[in-house]
Protein backbone atom coordinates (compact mmCIF):
# COMPACT_ATOMS: atom_id res chain seq x y z
CA UNK A 1 0.00 0.00 0.00
CA UNK A 2 1.14 3.56 -0.72
CA UNK A 3 0.82 5.96 2.19
CA UNK A 4 1.27 9.72 2.29
CA UNK A 5 1.83 11.14 5.79
CA UNK A 6 1.29 14.89 6.14
CA UNK A 7 2.54 16.49 9.36
CA UNK A 8 2.67 19.87 11.04
CA UNK A 9 3.83 20.96 14.48
CA UNK A 10 6.22 23.82 15.31
CA UNK A 11 8.22 21.85 17.91
CA UNK A 12 10.55 19.06 16.66
CA UNK A 13 10.46 17.36 20.08
CA UNK A 14 6.68 17.37 20.36
CA UNK A 15 4.52 14.31 20.91
CA UNK A 16 3.00 14.98 17.51
CA UNK A 17 6.46 14.54 16.03
CA UNK A 18 6.76 11.23 17.87
CA UNK A 19 3.39 10.17 16.41
CA UNK A 20 4.56 11.17 12.93
CA UNK A 21 7.81 9.25 13.29
CA UNK A 22 6.02 6.21 14.72
CA UNK A 23 3.60 6.16 11.80
CA UNK A 24 6.35 6.31 9.20
CA UNK A 25 8.37 3.58 10.89
CA UNK A 26 5.39 1.29 11.51
CA UNK A 27 4.11 1.61 7.96
CA UNK A 28 7.54 1.03 6.40
CA UNK A 29 8.08 -1.90 8.74
CA UNK A 30 4.81 -3.44 7.53
CA UNK A 31 6.04 -3.24 3.95
CA UNK A 32 4.14 -0.16 2.81
CA UNK A 33 5.62 2.59 0.63
CA UNK A 34 5.70 5.90 2.49
CA UNK A 35 6.00 9.51 1.34
CA UNK A 36 5.89 12.45 3.72
CA UNK A 37 5.48 16.20 3.95
CA UNK A 38 6.73 17.92 7.11
CA UNK A 39 5.16 21.32 6.57
CA UNK A 40 7.11 23.04 9.35
CA UNK A 41 10.44 21.74 8.09
CA UNK A 42 9.42 22.69 4.55
CA UNK A 43 8.44 26.18 5.74
CA UNK A 44 5.31 25.75 3.73
CA UNK A 45 3.57 29.08 3.14
CA UNK A 46 -0.17 28.70 3.80
CA UNK A 47 -1.11 32.00 2.17
CA UNK A 48 -2.93 31.67 -1.15
CA UNK A 49 -1.55 33.84 -3.96
CA UNK A 50 -0.30 33.76 -7.53
CA UNK A 51 2.86 32.01 -6.38
CA UNK A 52 0.91 28.73 -6.61
CA UNK A 53 1.01 29.08 -10.41
CA UNK A 54 3.42 29.56 -13.27
CA UNK A 55 0.53 30.38 -15.60
CA UNK A 56 -1.81 33.37 -15.59
CA UNK A 57 -5.41 33.41 -16.79
CA UNK A 58 -6.36 36.93 -15.73
CA UNK A 59 -3.46 39.29 -14.92
CA UNK A 60 -5.80 42.05 -13.75
CA UNK A 61 -7.94 40.25 -11.19
CA UNK A 62 -6.88 37.27 -9.07
CA UNK A 63 -9.59 34.67 -8.55
CA UNK A 64 -7.97 31.55 -7.21
CA UNK A 65 -10.41 28.98 -8.58
CA UNK A 66 -10.19 30.43 -12.09
CA UNK A 67 -6.39 30.28 -11.94
CA UNK A 68 -6.55 26.72 -10.59
CA UNK A 69 -8.72 25.54 -13.46
CA UNK A 70 -6.45 27.28 -15.96
CA UNK A 71 -3.35 25.76 -14.36
CA UNK A 72 -4.99 22.34 -14.51
CA UNK A 73 -5.47 22.72 -18.26
CA UNK A 74 -2.03 24.21 -18.89
CA UNK A 75 0.01 22.19 -16.35
CA UNK A 76 0.74 25.48 -14.70
CA UNK A 77 1.10 24.76 -11.00
CA UNK A 78 4.26 25.76 -9.17
CA UNK A 79 6.70 22.95 -8.37
CA UNK A 80 5.78 23.19 -4.68
CA UNK A 81 2.06 22.68 -5.26
CA UNK A 82 2.51 20.13 -8.04
CA UNK A 83 4.67 17.99 -5.74
CA UNK A 84 2.02 17.94 -3.01
CA UNK A 85 -0.79 17.09 -5.43
CA UNK A 86 1.23 14.25 -6.89
CA UNK A 87 1.68 12.76 -3.42
CA UNK A 88 -2.10 12.72 -2.93
CA UNK A 89 -2.66 11.23 -6.36
CA UNK A 90 0.00 8.59 -5.68
CA UNK A 91 -1.22 7.33 -2.32
CA UNK A 92 -3.85 4.79 -1.32
CA UNK A 93 -4.01 6.17 2.22
CA UNK A 94 -3.36 9.71 3.42
CA UNK A 95 -2.65 10.43 7.11
CA UNK A 96 -2.67 13.88 8.67
CA UNK A 97 -0.78 14.31 11.95
CA UNK A 98 -1.49 17.54 13.86
CA UNK A 99 -2.57 19.15 17.13
CA UNK A 100 -6.22 20.18 17.27
CA UNK A 101 -6.16 23.99 17.59
CA UNK A 102 -9.31 26.03 18.15
CA UNK A 103 -11.49 23.06 17.20
CA UNK A 104 -9.86 22.68 13.80
CA UNK A 105 -6.74 22.44 11.71
CA UNK A 106 -3.69 24.58 12.55
CA UNK A 107 -3.35 27.50 10.12
CA UNK A 108 -0.48 26.02 8.11
CA UNK A 109 -2.31 22.73 7.54
CA UNK A 110 -5.53 24.53 6.62
CA UNK A 111 -3.53 26.74 4.25
CA UNK A 112 -2.04 23.62 2.70
CA UNK A 113 -5.58 22.48 1.93
CA UNK A 114 -6.46 25.90 0.52
CA UNK A 115 -3.51 25.82 -1.87
CA UNK A 116 -3.29 22.11 -2.73
CA UNK A 117 -6.95 21.07 -3.03
CA UNK A 118 -7.32 22.82 -6.35
CA UNK A 119 -10.41 23.18 -8.49
CA UNK A 120 -10.15 21.26 -11.73
CA UNK A 121 -7.42 18.92 -10.48
CA UNK A 122 -8.74 17.83 -7.07
CA UNK A 123 -12.44 18.64 -7.33
CA UNK A 124 -14.97 20.34 -9.56
CA UNK A 125 -18.09 19.86 -11.62
CA UNK A 126 -19.73 16.60 -10.65
CA UNK A 127 -16.58 15.25 -9.02
CA UNK A 128 -17.43 15.70 -5.35
CA UNK A 129 -18.33 13.36 -2.49
CA UNK A 130 -19.29 9.89 -3.83
CA UNK A 131 -18.03 10.82 -7.31
CA UNK A 132 -14.97 12.68 -6.02
CA UNK A 133 -11.60 12.54 -7.71
CA UNK A 134 -10.11 10.51 -4.86
CA UNK A 135 -12.87 7.93 -4.46
CA UNK A 136 -11.35 4.59 -3.50
CA UNK A 137 -8.64 6.26 -1.44
CA UNK A 138 -8.78 6.54 2.34
CA UNK A 139 -7.80 9.24 4.82
CA UNK A 140 -6.97 9.12 8.53
CA UNK A 141 -6.72 12.01 10.98
CA UNK A 142 -4.19 11.43 13.78
CA UNK A 143 -4.31 14.24 16.31
CA UNK A 144 -3.77 15.39 19.83
CA UNK A 145 -5.98 17.56 22.01
CA UNK A 146 -5.25 19.81 24.94
CA UNK A 147 -8.38 18.78 26.82
CA UNK A 148 -9.28 15.40 28.34
CA UNK A 149 -11.39 12.76 26.63
CA UNK A 150 -14.36 13.42 28.93
CA UNK A 151 -14.53 16.94 27.53
CA UNK A 152 -15.18 15.66 24.00
CA UNK A 153 -18.23 13.50 24.60
CA UNK A 154 -21.86 14.20 23.75
CA UNK A 155 -23.16 16.73 26.25
CA UNK A 156 -19.66 17.64 27.48
CA UNK A 157 -18.33 21.20 27.52
CA UNK A 158 -16.46 20.82 24.21
CA UNK A 159 -19.08 18.67 22.53
CA UNK A 160 -18.82 15.36 20.74
CA UNK A 161 -15.42 14.92 19.03
CA UNK A 162 -17.21 13.50 15.98
CA UNK A 163 -18.98 16.84 15.59
CA UNK A 164 -15.76 18.76 16.09
CA UNK A 165 -14.03 16.80 13.32
CA UNK A 166 -16.99 16.64 10.92
CA UNK A 167 -16.03 19.84 9.02
CA UNK A 168 -12.70 18.18 8.20
CA UNK A 169 -14.03 14.67 7.65
CA UNK A 170 -17.05 15.68 5.59
CA UNK A 171 -16.28 19.17 4.31
CA UNK A 172 -12.71 18.49 3.18
CA UNK A 173 -11.85 14.80 2.89
CA UNK A 174 -15.15 13.26 1.82
CA UNK A 175 -15.82 16.28 -0.40
CA UNK A 176 -12.95 15.23 -2.68
CA UNK A 177 -13.83 11.55 -2.51
CA UNK A 178 -11.79 10.08 0.36
CA UNK A 179 -13.20 7.35 2.55
CA UNK A 180 -12.66 8.47 6.15
CA UNK A 181 -11.07 6.18 8.72
CA UNK A 182 -11.77 6.34 12.45
CA UNK A 183 -9.50 9.07 13.85
CA UNK A 184 -6.49 8.29 16.03
CA UNK A 185 -6.75 10.66 19.00
CA UNK A 186 -4.52 11.23 22.00
CA UNK A 187 -6.45 13.35 24.48
CA UNK A 188 -4.70 15.74 26.86
CA UNK A 189 -1.33 14.88 25.35
CA UNK A 190 0.59 17.37 27.48
CA UNK A 191 -0.85 15.89 30.68
CA UNK A 192 -0.06 12.20 30.21
CA UNK A 193 2.97 10.45 31.68
CA UNK A 194 5.96 9.23 29.70
CA UNK A 195 4.75 5.67 30.16
CA UNK A 196 1.31 6.60 28.85
CA UNK A 197 2.91 8.28 25.83
CA UNK A 198 4.85 5.11 25.08
CA UNK A 199 1.63 3.11 25.27
CA UNK A 200 -0.15 5.52 22.92
CA UNK A 201 2.68 5.17 20.40
CA UNK A 202 2.66 1.38 20.68
CA UNK A 203 -1.11 1.26 20.21
CA UNK A 204 -0.88 3.47 17.13
CA UNK A 205 1.93 1.40 15.63
CA UNK A 206 -0.08 -1.78 16.16
CA UNK A 207 -3.11 -0.27 14.46
CA UNK A 208 -1.08 0.83 11.45
CA UNK A 209 0.31 -2.65 10.95
CA UNK A 210 -3.18 -3.79 9.92
CA UNK A 211 -4.58 -0.50 8.59
CA UNK A 212 -4.89 -1.94 5.10
CA UNK A 213 -7.75 -4.10 6.32
CA UNK A 214 -9.76 -1.34 8.03
CA UNK A 215 -12.90 0.07 6.47
CA UNK A 216 -14.03 3.72 6.37
CA UNK A 217 -16.53 4.97 8.93
CA UNK A 218 -19.81 6.84 8.53
CA UNK A 219 -19.13 10.44 9.60
CA UNK A 220 -22.67 11.62 8.95
CA UNK A 221 -23.73 14.74 7.09
CA UNK A 222 -24.82 18.16 8.29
Amino acid sequence: MKVFVLYWHPEPQSFNRAMFRTACEALAGAGHEVKTSDLHEMRFDPVSSRKSFVTVKDPNFFKQQIEEMHATEMKGFSAEIESEMQKIEWCDLMIWQFPLWWFGLPAVLKGWVDRVFTKGRVYGGNQVYETGVFRGKRALLSLTTGGPEKGYRKGAFNGDIAGVLRPIHRGILQFVGFGVMAPQIVYGADRVTDEQRKQHLATYAMRLQSIAHESPIDVGIY
